[in-house]
């Protein structure tokens, strides 16, 4: 007759005590937890000392895979409810890109193509997304790394400059300076966001997120934060200005082939009011003078961000890794 296993597992701050026979194996764990926290056996990632690496299910005994007597398990991930909430998130933001792919192809704007797309402008893009599995909800880091790899502001510059990023993924906040907003690891191999709260109760604003995101392309170029990377990053601050303005007044085929819409906010933006001036004071200004004065705004205020950001970046290197 096997030995029993006893077992401590931690999930959202609720212990689950278990026994098990020795020669149960790590599908029939996943099937009793799942009756505990509602959570799949599909969507369970199991931490625990030697664990296997991965993390999938398998037919692994208990003992095989390394799980002793009184071994203590923290178990993360999401129920098929919340999974649904997410995938509700992204089905509504499929809806807002649509309406402005609808409201971008009805603008009364000649499209017009500059180059033609190439196989070799595939690689100048992020290879892998990789959330921390150990935190918190990963699907959620997941859908704002995709956001960030879908953005289409952020594939033109990468294309533009032929950046090419081996794997975005995330700082967990609580283990760097609190003040650390992001890293590029060996100029491109790497980037690494802060993505989340410090508490892990939710996700930085996308468009903070973004900023320091161009911040650390740059560093893909220029190591040290001298005038040499200051210039680069605030042209991929303006080149990404720049390109949403071009959506807002329509389609645009750039030199990739691809065509491009603005993100939501920065069309509100873009097109609105210039701040601090009168209403009656803009209609004798012209489209292209608004648009203008609207985006040089942006560009100031970026380049007082970047200040900051400046500080509270841990990339930073004695010379510049390309010429």
């Amino acid at each position: 007759m096997a030995d029993t296993i006893s077992l401590v597992v931690s999930y959202r701050g609720a212990q689950h005590r278990l026994a098990l026979p020795s020669d149960s194996t790590l599908r029939d764990l996943h099937n009793m937890l799942e009756e505990l926290t509602s959570v799949p056996p599909d969507m369970q990632k199991l931490l625990y000392r030697n664990s296997p690496k991965g993390g999938s299910i398998s037919d692994l005994t208990l003992q095989e895979a390394h799980l002793k007597d009184g071994a203590k398990i923290q178990m993360v991930g999401s129920t098929l409810e919340e999974l649904g909430g997410l995938q509700a998130k992204e089905a509504e933001e499929r809806k807002r890109d649509g309406i402005l792919r609808e409201r971008a192809l009805k603008a009364p704007v000649k499209v017009r193509s500059t180059a033609t797309a190439s196989i070799s402008d595939h690689q100048y893009r992020f290879h892998e997304l990789v959330p921390l599995s150990h935190l918190p909800n990963p699907e959620s880091a997941l859908v704002v790394l995709r956001r960030l790899q879908n953005d289409k502001a952020i594939q033109h510059v990468m294309r533009l400059h032929k950046f090419s990023v081996g794997v975005l993924t995330e700082l967990d906040p609580r283990t760097v300076d609190s003040g650390l907003q992001g890293l590029n690891v060996n100029a491109g191999a790497e980037i690494k966001l802060r993505l989340r709260t410090d508490s892990y109760d939710g996700f930085l604003a996308y468009s903070r997120v973004r900023r320091v995101l161009c911040h650390e392309l740059a560093h893909n170029l220029v190591g040290a934060h001298d005038e040499k990377f200051r210039e680069l990053n605030s042209q991929l601050n303006r080149e990404v200005a720049e390109f949403e303005r071009a959506a807002a007044e329509g389609t645009r085929h750039l030199y990739t082939g691809d065509v491009y819409e603005p993100d939501m906010l920065e069309t509100v933006a873009l097109t609105s009011h210039v701040l601090g001036g009168s209403s009656g004071s803009l209609q004798s200004d012209s489209v292209e003078e608004r648009r203008r004065r609207t985006l040089e705004a942006v560009l100031n205020r970026l380049k007082k961000e970047e200040e900051e950001l400046e500080n509270n970046c841990g990339t930073a290197g004695p010379s510049d890794p390309v010429a």
